[in-house]
């Protein structure tokens, strides 16, 4: 019997046979098999094959034939990926079914982007069962409400069947299936919804406080941060499938383009944010001319995808671009000596890392994919980020803070020194007064020592001593008017000459004076109500108020003018307009703020309107010689 395995010819046919035995083996696809104390199993490698059909003509009976199956190709990355968008793709799974399993089992698809999956399962009796899910598809439509594809399996048998799934997307799909137990799902799945729910409820928290500091502050650095925040929830809820799930179940054509409008609106709200933040304007100004370029740039690609190509929207990566100027930025600003933006690189550091790391996966190093991990790394990645730029804008408004705080150490140090200087003049002066009194006595003596020689012409002047006493009468008279005319002369000064602060509330050193001010210049002409134009009226309730004697209308006194509803108070918004119209509206409101004492923004927006109006008034300005600031100040 030994003898005939001696034949050579018997020999090669058996080295062949054994070698085609071998080799299909090899190519074999791996089968996974139903087991009750396997929980899970994510299928990989050779567990999937896939079959592009660039015609898009394949049919199930030819895809499932016999003499097809040569066809498919064993999956050599961990997740297989669907990179040609006008192909069809075609994907095969083998389980080894367990009719005595007392555990109930589900196919998961975790990429909830897909738009179309027709799934052929397989019955016991070799025929197959269609259905199909999708995002193209209504909310209700799924086996399961579940933000992933969830496909129950029948186990009724303990053969090996083929499943087969038809995917067509017009974005690159993450072939990612899971075989799990129902009992595991349900536990898996309420685990993430409750992380979910953490994650969206950090969005929404700092969201909010931010909106409020904003509205606190009017620092344009918290609303671009909001819109930031809300951005990024927004295009995570588009992408893991929890928008189409809770706001948008019917409407499936909003599956395809809402991640494109999240990912636009945060890439321009994070490079507006970084300008804000980190003042790109004045630190360095090459860099926000480049991040205004990106902004226009992003904006045209996404208005083009949009409008014209929606193929381009499929390129999310095209935001790593903006992510990678602002990274560069908040180094940039760092190194030139900005503490703040230490805590935005760090955080921009992480969602860095993140955008990295899913960008070489989706160029083929899938070594880098490690499940769950890799999947939820740039959610993960973002709340590091969104923490660590918080920390970066209380940094800020911490050093803003110190700074104001030393500027106003600074006054009260040269507030002291004024006083001390003018103690000194005054004491200087004293002595110069005593000299000059002593001056007048000693010539006054010799005056004495002289009236004896006149006492002869007294007689004589006897006479023009009364007439010089009618003269000091009106001398007196006069020096009453002198002190009124200097008065009128020092407010005339504050009206057009450049004073500061201190010399002009000597005019208006109160709300009374300038109410007084403005009453004289907008009655000047007389009273005239504007409902009935009656010419009588009464002292309103409010001090300077006018009432109608006849309809009984009452107008005060800032009504119609600029200083209506304004919440400076009114010295210092006189003082402002003066300083405006002096140096004919070329101060800057950061200027305005260290001389009153006023936000910057509140200077720059009531600033702003004076400004306007002084254009609007050039002609009438030009003719006044005197007082012309107060050309401004009825509207």
């Amino acid at each position: 019997m030994f003898n005939r395995f001696n034949n050579p010819f018997l020999s090669l046919v058996l080295a062949v046979t054994l070698g085609i035995f071998i080799a299909a083996t090899a190519r074999a696809q791996k089968v996974v098999a139903v087991n009750d104390s396997v929980e899970q199993h994510m299928f990989n490698f050779g567990e999937i094959e896939w079959l592009k059909d660039p015609k898009n003509s394949l049919s199930f009976k030819e895809i499932s034939s016999t003499g097809f199956q040569k066809h498919f190709q064993t999956n050599l990355s961990s997740t297989p990926q669907t990179k040609d968008l006008k192909s069809t793709y075609w994907f095969k799974i083998r389980i080894r079914h367990n009719s005595l399993a007392d555990k109930r089992f589900l196919l998961e698809f975790f990429d909830q982007t897909i738009d179309h999956v027709t799934a052929y399962l397989p019955r016991r009796d070799g025929s197959y069962q269609v259905k199909e899910f999708g995002d193209t598809f209504d909310f209700e439509h799924r086996e399961l409400h579940h933000k992933n594809f969830e496909l129950y399996i029948r186990n009724d048998n303990n053969e090996t069947q083929a499943y087969y799934f038809k995917f067509k997307s017009s974005q690159i799909a993450d072939v990612i299936i899971v075989l799990r137990t129902v009992d595991w799902f349900i536990s898996y799945a309420l685990d993430e919804y409750f992380y979910f729910g953490i994650f969206y409820g950090m969005i929404l928290v700092f969201s909010f406080y931010n909106l409020i500091m904003f509205i606190a502050m009017r620092q344009r650095q918290y609303l671009y941060y909001v819109l930031y925040n809300l951005s990024v929830g927004f295009f995570e809820m588009s992408t893991d499938g929890i928008a189409y799930q809770y706001l948008w179940s019917s409407a499936t054509h909003w599956n395809q383009i809402a991640y494109a409008f999240a990912l636009y609106a945060t890439s321009v709200f994070a490079l507006l944010f970084t300008r804000e933040l980190l003042f790109v304007k004045s630190k360095a100004p090459r860099l926000n001319q480049l991040i205004l370029y990106i902004i226009g740039i992003r904006t045209l690609l996404f208005l083009y995808g949009l409008l014209i190509d929606r193929a381009l929207l499929t390129y999310k990566f095209v935001e790593f671009i903006p992510l990678a100027v602002a990274f560069y930025t908040g180094i940039y600003i760092y190194k030139k000596g900005y503490k703040p933006a230490r805590f935005f690189v760090l955080g921009y550091s992480f969602l860095f890392a993140g955008f990295t790391l899913k960008l070489l996966i989706m160029l083929g190093l899938t070594w880098l994919n490690f499940g769950v991990a890799s999947y939820y790394s740039l959610s993960i990645c973002f709340v590091l980020e969104m923490v660590f730029l918080s920390f970066a804008i209380g940094d800020k408004v911490r050093i803003l803070k110190h700074k104001k705080d030393k500027v106003q150490r600074q006054m009260i140090r040269q507030m002291a020194e004024n006083v001390k200087l003018k103690d000194t003049l005054n004491l200087q002066l004293e002595v110069k007064v005593e000299e000059r009194t002593k001056e007048v006595f000693h010539k006054s003596l010799i005056i004495e020592a002289k009236n004896a020689e006149l006492q002869e012409a007294n007689d004589l002047l006897k006479q023009q001593a009364e007439e010089i006493s009618r003269m000091n009468v009106l001398l007196e008279q006069d020096n009453q008017e002198l002190q009124v005319n200097v008065e009128k002369v020092t407010r005339d000064r504050v009206m057009s000459a450049d004073v500061d602060f201190e010399e002009f509330s000597k005019i208006y050193p109160d709300k009374d004076s300038c109410n007084l001010f403005l009453s004289d210049l907008k009655w000047k002409d007389g009273y005239h109500c504007r409902k009935c134009k009656n010419t009588h009226y009464y002292n309103g309730h409010i001090p300077y108020s006018r009432r109608c004697s006849k309809c009984g209308y009452e107008e005060s006194v800032t009504t119609y003018t600029v200083f209506h509803n304004t919440r400076i108070p009114i010295n210092k918004a006189f003082y402002m307009i003066f300083l405006i119209y002096s140096t004919k509206g070329k101060i800057s409101s950061h200027k305005l703020a260290e001389i009153l004492n006023i936000r910057q923004s509140t200077c720059w927006t009531y600033g702003s309107k004076i400004k306007l109006l002084m254009e609007e008034r050039k002609t009438i300005l030009k003719k006044t010689n005197k007082n012309g600031w107060s050309k401004l100040v009825l509207e």
